[in-house]
């Protein structure tokens, strides 16, 4: 099994400035020794490493850390999208095998960076050296985010966290709709994940969740959907395996292959991840 979406950062109180004082669960540092029982106990065999910061840096980092823990099998990193010098960048960074893709926070950003040439066309520039792009937004941003992947054929996009619903009002008409358009596109995928922190973080309901799972498996299939844990901000509302937990039990009727593809073959193929990498 892949764990599609997991976070390392040493805490900085300045540049990690978006954790704040509420989410005292995650405001100190997290590795993958904080992360390998949880994993060795549910046998998953290792995860993606997602950038929780954007500068190059941030690479340096999670390369370093892929090169000491076996567990972290690819890396969606950063890299400045607009830059005039992407290409560079780009094959600098191609030397790198476990770099698979990148992110920038779209959540972060307004319509007019979203759909920008210069953010298209440095999109558009991946495909050239075969990565992938995770799009991070919220619900709202969905129609820019449709736009956005018109304009590029052929690239390889994942929606991170379902495009994070409205768990908490259970106001998903808008979202429904556009996760329906979306998933038209038969180049993007999606990860089931962090959907329990867009909920009440205490006080949800397991039907709040397969709600937004019931639209998600319609439109994309499994073939298209990937697990994920978003860890270590899933510890801003339950431990790590309450949502493996949740998520077995709405899949339990699911058959032996739909499972691999959720938790192994969809996030393999994705991101590129070799057989010798996986085992």
């Amino acid at each position: 099994m892949i764990d599609a979406h997991v976070h390392f950062w040493n805490f900085d109180p300045v540049r990690d400035s978006w954790i704040n004082k509420e989410m005292n669960a995650i405001r100190k540092d997290f590795s993958p020794k904080n992360l390998i029982r949880t994993f060795n106990d549910l046998q998953i065999t290792g995860c993606i490493a997602v950038q929780a910061n954007q500068s190059e840096s941030e690479n340096n980092f999670l390369i370093t850390l892929a090169e000491q823990n076996e567990m972290i099998k690819g890396i969606v990193g950063w890299v400045d999208l607009k830059d005039e010098k992407l290409e560079e960048r780009l094959r600098y960074w191609s030397a790198f095998k476990k770099i698979k893709g990148w992110r920038h926070v779209l959540q972060a950003e307004n319509s007019d960076f979203i759909l920008a040439d210069d953010f298209a066309n440095g999109i558009k520039l991946l495909q050239k050296f075969g990565y992938t792009y995770d799009l991070l937004c919220y619900h709202n941003q969905l129609p820019d985010i449709i736009k956005l992947v018109d304009k590029i054929p052929n690239q390889p996009f994942v929606l991170d966290h379902c495009g994070k619903p409205d768990v908490k009002s259970q106001d998903l008409k808008n979202w429904s709709r556009n996760i329906k358009t979306l998933a038209q596109n038969p180049n993007v995928y999606c990860k089931l994940s962090a959907l329990l922190v867009e909920a009440d973080w205490k006080n949800w309901k397991d039907i709040e969740i397969f709600n937004c799972f019931d639209v998600v498996f319609e439109h994309f299939g499994t073939e298209r959907i990937m697990y994920g844990s978003d860890w270590p901000v899933v510890l801003l509302s339950r431990p790590y395996n309450d949502w493996f937990n949740l998520v077995t039990k709405y899949t339990s009727k699911f058959s032996i292959q739909e499972k691999q593809n959720l938790l192994l073959n969809t996030a393999s193929s994705f991101y590129n991840l070799e057989k010798v990498d996986l085992f």
